[in-house]
C-alpha cells in the first residue's frame, strides 16, 4: 500500500507539472503523439459537411491551361475578380501574394475590380519575434509581405499564416498577429466576419454578432477538417469567367480565390488528405467560423485535460494495487482505454478536442513505476516466503508439507489407517553424553537424527517424531501400502547395523563397546493419524494401541538383550523373506505379556550373532 501511495503521489505531481505546461500552451514532445491520436480520431469520426455559404474559386489546371501560364496574368485575374464582384458576394478573399507589380494598366484594372467588392488580400508574416515561448500570447510578426499599395488602398490585407505541427499538418489558424503598431487579422477571420455587425474576443471565444466560436490559447482557431480535397464547394476560375450561371451562384457567399493547380504552392497533410491545397485549409478555417464547428479546445477543455493528467495516474495506480495483480493491470488498462474512448466520442459527438497524449504521459510512468515496484516487492516477498518455507520444511517432514500444500484440510479430522510402526532407541547414550559434553552430544544427536531420517526416507518411512536419543517411524503415512510391514522390518534391521557402526566412531576409547547399542520395537495394526496441539501451533501425530505396543516392544527387546522385538503380526504381514540380514538371527514366536495390555502378544526377537537368546533359530 505504501508503494501505491508513493507512486500515486509521484504520478499526480508529474501529471500536475505536465498539466501546468499544457495550460500555458508550452510546446513539448507530447505534441507529436497528440497529433497522431487526433488524426486517428478524426479519421474514425469521418468527414462532415462544410457550410454551403462558402465557395472556393480554384485556379486549377483548366484555368492555367486556358491562360497559358501560371501565375495568371494580372488582366485575367482582374477579369475574374470583376466577374465575382459583379455577382455580389458577401466577401471576396484572394489567397494570392500580390507583392510584385504587374503591367500598370492591369494592376489598375485589378484595383478597380477589388474596389467593387468587400475585398480581402493575402499578406504573410515571414519571421516572428522569438520572445513568445507559449501559445498563450498572440504571435508577434516581425517581417511582413504585403500586397501592392494600390491594392491595399481598395482591399484589406490579412495574413494567411497557419500553425502546423511537427509533421506539417495545420492544426490552428492564428486569428490575430501582433504588429508593432497593432494587430493584423487572419484572412480566415476577415472573410468570415465580413458583413458582421459586431466582432469581439473574450477569454477563449470569438463572438461574431454575439455568436460564440471557441478558440484556443492566443486567439488560435483549432481547425476541424471537413474531409478530403473537394469537401468545400469548389468551382474553377475558368467556369466563373465563361459561365454566367456559375458566376451568379456566388451571390451572397463568402468566396475564396486561390490556386489548386499542381506545383502552384503550399500543400498540407491532413487527417483526410495527404496533400490538401492551402486554399482549402484556409477555407476550412472560414467554414469553422461561419458554422461554429471548430474544434473546441478552450481553456476550460485544457483544464479538463490537466485534471485528467493528475487524476488518471492516481486511478491506474490504485487499480494496479488491487489484490489480483493481473486483474488490477487489466482494470488500469481499461481506465486508460476508457479515457481514449471518451476523447474519441467527445470529438466525434461534440467536436471537443480532449488531450490523449497528456493524460497517458502522466499515467503510464506512474503505472510502470508501481507495476515494476510491485513485481520487485512480490518477488522479494516470494523469495522470503521460500526461505521461510525451506526453514519450516526442515522442521516438518516434506511428506507432510507437500500434502498440506495440496490439501490444507489434511487431517483436520482424525483418521484411522493400517500402518507399521518402528521405535528405535540408543542404549547407553546417557553415559556417552556425559563423556562427550554438551557440544559433542549435540553433534552426536544431530548425526543420529540425520542417519535415522536418511534410512527411513530411503524406505518410504515417515519420521513422526524424534525423542532425544530415540525416534518413531511410521510406514503407511500419508497413505497405506501393501508392503508397509516389510519395509518397517527392513528399516529396523538396517538401523541396527548402521547405528552399530556409527556408535563405534563416536564412542570414546575408554567406554566399553558393550555399553552402547540400539534397540528397535516393530508392530503393525491400526493407527490414528491426527493433528494435535493448540490453535496457534499444531503437529502431526500417530497414536493408538499399535503405537503403544511398538514402544513397549522396544523396552522388551532391551530387557531380553535383543536388538529387535517385532510382533508376530508384523512378521506375518511382512513374510519370512523380510527376516534376516544385517548379521541378525531371529527367534521363534513366543507369547509374552505386554505392559498395559490384558492379552499376551506373539513376539519374535532378533539377536546379533553370538547373542542368541532363548528359542533362537
Amino acid at each position: 500500500m505504501r508503494l501505491a501511495l508513493v507512486c500515486a503521489c509521484a504520478g499526480a505531481a508529474w501529471g500536475g507539472w505536465l498539466g501546468a505546461r499544457h495550460l500555458a500552451g508550452a510546446a513539448s514532445a507530447l505534441d507529436r503523439l497528440e497529433a497522431l491520436t487526433l488524426d486517428l480520431r478524426s479519421e474514425l469520426a469521418g468527414p462532415h459537411a462544410a457550410p454551403d455559404e462558402l465557395v472556393i474559386v480554384a485556379i486549377d489546371e483548366a484555368s492555367v491551361a486556358a491562360a497559358g501560364r501560371y501565375p495568371l496574368p494580372r488582366a485575367t485575374l482582374a477579369q475574374l475578380v470583376e466577374r465575382i464582384a459583379a455577382a455580389g458576394p458577401r466577401a471576396l478573399a484572394l489567397d494570392l501574394l500580390l507583392v510584385d507589380p504587374g503591367p500598370e494598366a492591369d494592376d489598375a484594372a485589378l484595383a478597380a475590380a477589388l474596389g467593387r467588392a468587400p475585398g480581402i488580400l493575402a499578406a504573410a508574416a515571414t519571421t516572428f519575434a522569438p520572445s513568445a515561448t507559449t501559445a498563450a500570447v498572440l504571435p508577434q510578426a516581425r517581417d511582413l509581405l504585403l500586397p501592392l499599395p494600390a491594392l491595399r488602398a481598395v482591399a484589406h490585407p490579412a495574413h494567411v499564416n497557419l500553425a502546423t505541427d511537427a509533421g506539417g499538418t495545420p492544426r490552428h489558424v492564428p486569428l490575430l498577429l501582433a504588429l508593432p503598431g497593432g494587430v493584423l487579422p487572419s484572412l480566415v477571420l476577415a472573410a468570415a466576419s465580413s458583413g458582421a455587425a459586431t466582432v469581439g474576443f473574450d477569454a477563449d471565444h470569438l463572438r461574431l454578432d454575439g455568436r460564440p466560436v471557441p478558440l484556443d490559447l492566443g486567439a488560435h482557431l483549432a481547425l476541424h477538417f471537413y474531409g478530403p480535397r473537394g469537401s468545400v464547394r469548389t468551382v474553377g476560375a475558368q467556369q466563373v469567367l465563361h459561365d454566367p450561371a456559375v458566376a451568379a451562384g456566388l451571390a451572397g457567399r463568402v468566396v475564396l480565390v486561390g490556386a489548386t493547380v499542381i506545383g502552384s504552392g503550399d500543400r498540407f497533410p491532413t487527417p483526410f488528405d495527404a496533400a490538401l491545397p492551402g486554399i482549402e485549409v484556409l477555407a476550412t478555417g472560414v467554414g469553422n467560423l461561419l458554422a461554429g464547428d471548430a474544434l473546441r479546445r478552450t481553456q476550460a477543455v485544457r483544464r479538463v485535460d490537466a485534471a485528467a493528467a493528475v487524476a488518471l495516474p492516481v486511478l491506474v495506480v490504485g487499480a494496479s494495487a488491487l489484490p489480483g495483480f493481473a486483474a488490477g493491470l487489466l482494470l488500469a488498462g481499461a481506465l486508460l482505454a476508457g479515457w481514449c474512448l471518451a476523447a474519441y466520442f467527445a470529438l466525434a459527438g461534440a467536436g471537443v478536442w480532449l488531450a490523449v497524449a497528456l493524460p497517458l504521459a502522466g499515467a503510464l510512468p506512474a503505472l510502470a513505476l508501481h507495476a515494476t515496484g510491485r513485481v520487485w516487492l512480490e518477488r522479494r516477498e516470494r523469495q522470503r516466503l521460500e526461505r521461510t518455507r525451506d526453514a519450516l520444511g526442515r522442521l516438518q517432514s516434506q511428506l507432510v508439507a507437500k500434502r498440506l500444500a495440496a490439501d490444507p484440510d489434511f487431517l483436520a479430522e482424525p483418521v484411522e489407517r493400517p500402518a507399521a510402526v518402528v521405535f528405535v532407541d540408543l542404549a547407553g547414550f546417557t553415559g556417552l553424553s556425559e563423556r562427550l559434553g554438551p557440544a559433542r552430544t549435540h553433534a552426536a544427536l544431530r548425526a543420529f537424527h540425520g542417519l535415522v531420517h536418511r534410512e527411513a526416507s530411503a524406505r518410504g518411512g515417515f519420521v513422526a517424531t524424534f525423542m532425544g536419543d530415540g525416534a518413531m517411524i511410521v510406514f503407511g503415512f500419508p497413505d497405506p501400502a501393501p508392503d508397509d510391514a516389510a519395509r518397517a522390518l527392513a528399516l529396523a534391521q538396517a538401523l541396527i547395523g548402521t547405528l552399530g557402526g556409527w556408535l563405534a566412531t563416536v564412542a570414546p576409547a575408554e567406554l566399553p563397546a558393550t555399553a552402547l547399542g540400539s534397540r528397535c520395537g516393530v508392530h503393525a495394526g491400526t493407527v490414528v493419524f491426527s493433528r494435535l496441539g493448540s490453535e496457534q501451533q499444531e503437529h502431526i501425530t500417530a497414536s493408538g494401541d499399535t503405537v503403544n505396543v511398538a514402544s513397549r516392544l522396544m523396552e522388551i527387546a532391551k530387557a531380553r538383550g535383543a536388538q529387535i522385538a517385532a510382533s508376530e503380526a508384523v512378521c506375518t504381514q511382512a513374510g519370512p523373506q523380510a527376516l534376516g540380514g544385517a548379521g541378525l538371527r531371529w527367534s521363534i514366536a513366543e507369547q509374552l505379556p505386554v505392559r498395559g495390555r490384558r492379552e499376551a502378544l506373539g513376539v519374535r526377537f532378533a539377536f546379533a550373532d553370538g547373542e542368541v537368546g532363548e528359542g533362537a533359530e
